[in-house]
């Protein structure tokens, strides 16, 4: 990074914390209340008091020390929702470990990619990934599986030496260390506009601050009950949800996924009162009959959205990213924000709204979204294992590169425009087009290949592949349409693989004889708008 980036000082607000400080002062504060309640869509739910996950997330980490996992070491963890993937995230931190969550839809090729980007020293997953990550993580020392599958029964269960909960030891035999808020917390791999995901590090600092910010933003209170089913290992569930409940000392109720059948029963069950929504799941919930419920607030990407009289509820708006840990953007919790907005800037934040010239837009402008906050405190650390990368993403001035496009209202409140050209957004998940390309190109006979979005009624986005034979349309292989698909699928999580395979003779060409990606969008609009 370049120097006029922002340095975090030795008087910041956690100096002589990280997160072993927050869960045991909420140990000690709350006790016996709950703090998270596993409610499957099989099986025994449980609850663990705040005393009981302070002791769990311990012998956990006693545990991890006791296999010999060393203090900044990593640990893949390839978990769906469930109490386990909440405390392998937390028992590496408190262990001075650093959690690497990736993707529970992640292919064997991404995970061998996680796996040695990240050099992780052993594994947690579950039942019906563990052959996938044997094959895929061959250079870990232990692989640990749970014993279920979120709560229902496995086709087979692991050995008891492999079990999850063999990681266990007396927390009295953790090696003492500094309460060091810099020290590596977490690592998520977010898809960029690379060709691989970058593996975006937080510190302690970065967690700790995630809770704060996100309990003030969400005014969470004691007496909120969250429910979280988006995926925990992203950061929406992490830190808007499970931190901020944390922070506040709130209670979780976490759910395998989301599930619009099962929403509104566990919701009246635990008298819920938070919990984040994306599209697709207030479409389905449409298909609904809405009861008499106890939520206050849903967080969303707009602030009051036409649904919300539906639903007799508010959805505070918000825009954030891995990077920035928690809301840049948000609505106003007690005052009135503008229909469909993501809300103002948020007061720990500097935003810049720019043009193609990099001047600040005006009012009723569209522009490029910067934002500039303090790296490993209100921002990441850095790109794990890619300094290159880290310090490309900062402009000179200390603001981080967002690629996003938003509108600023007249009033202050941003209106997002358009993300970056080549990410997708296919039912919650960011996609990054050249990652999907970058599998087609390996099939033999293409010579080049555009991958973009096509606007889906319940996903919002999914991806169509443009591919130009080598020779020309009347050259291809027979087939090649299939192969692709199936490379796709050897090599890309589910939501990854394009919906649609396009054999064209030619792209339209841009400047620089780039392909001009807009155009295959426009034409695709057409055609949806055609029916």
């Amino acid at each position: 990074m370049t120097s006029r980036i922002p340095q975090i000082g030795n008087t910041h607000t956690f100096v002589g914390q990280d997160i072993r400080s927050l869960i045991e002062l909420r140990r000690d504060l709350n006790g016996d209340k709950p703090f998270m309640i596993w409610e499957p869509f099989t099986g025994e739910g449980k609850t663990w008091s705040y005393a009981a996950f302070a002791n769990q997330v311990a012998r956990f980490a006693a545990g991890l020390h006791r296999r010999g996992v060393k203090s900044g070491e990593r640990v893949l963890v390839l978990l769906d929702n469930c109490p386990e993937a909440v405390f392998a995230w937390f028992g590496c931190a408190y262990a001075g470990a650093v959690a690497v969550t990736t993707n529970a839809r992640s292919s064997g090729d991404e995970l061998s990619y996680y796996c040695d980007h990240s050099g992780a020293v052993a594994a947690i997953t579950q039942p019906k990934f563990a052959e996938l990550v044997a094959e895929a993580c061959k250079g870990v020392s232990w692989i640990a599986v749970t014993d279920t599958d979120n709560g229902d029964e496995p086709l087979s269960r692991p050995s008891t030496d492999a079990s999850f909960w063999r990681i266990d030891a007396d927390p009295a035999d953790l090696p003492a260390r500094p309460r060091d808020p810099l020290a590596p917390f977490s690592i998520q791999f977010t898809s960029g506009t690379t060709s691989r995901p970058k593996a975006v590090l937080w510190t302690h600092a970065n967690a700790l601050w995630g809770g704060k910010i996100c309990a003030l933003h969400e005014d969470l209170r004691a007496s909120d009950i969250h429910l979280v089913t988006m995926p925990l290992f992203h950061t929406n569930a992490q830190c808007y949800s499970v931190l901020a409940t944390l922070w506040a000392g709130g209670t979780c109720v976490v759910q395998p996924r989301f599930s619009a059948s099962r929403f509104w029963p566990t919701s009246l069950k635990h008298g819920c009162t938070w919990t984040s929504m994306v599209p697709f799941c207030v479409r389905a919930l449409m298909q609904h009959e809405v009861p008499k419920h106890s939520y206050r607030w849903w967080g969303s990407a707009v602030c009051d959205p036409p649904t919300d009289a539906h639903f007799n509820v508010r959805s505070l708006g918000w825009w954030g990213m891995t990077e920035t840990i928690t809301h840049g953007i948000v609505g106003n919790i007690h005052l009135p924000n503008r229909s469909m907005s993501m809300g103002r800037v948020a007061p720990e934040y500097e935003i810049s709204v720019r043009d193609d010239d990099g001047k600040d837009v005006r009012p009723g402008e569209t522009g490029s979204l910067f934002i500039r906050g303090v790296p490993k405190l209100s921002l990441f650390a850095e790109y794990f294992g890619n300094e290159k990368a880290t310090r490309e993403s900062f402009t000179d001035d200390g603001y981080f590169i967002t690629g996003d496009l938003v509108m600023l209202a007249d009033d202050g409140f941003l209106i997002f425009a358009d993300r970056a050209k080549d990410m997708l957004k296919v039912g919650g998940e960011n996609v990054a087009a050249s990652e999907i390309e970058r599998v087609i190109l390996t099939v033999p006979g293409i010579a080049e290949v555009a991958v973009v979005a096509r606007k889906h009624e319940m996903l919002d986005e999914v991806p169509v592949a443009f591919i130009l034979p080598a020779g020309g349309k009347d050259a291809a292989a027979p087939g090649l349409g299939d192969t692709v698909l199936a490379a796709c699928t050897k090599a890309l999580a589910s939501f990854k693989h394009p919906r649609e395979v396009r054999i064209v003779d030619s792209f339209p060409r841009a400047t620089l004889e780039k392909i001009a990606k807009n155009e295959l969008r426009k034409m695709l609009a057409d055609e949806s708008a055609r029916g």
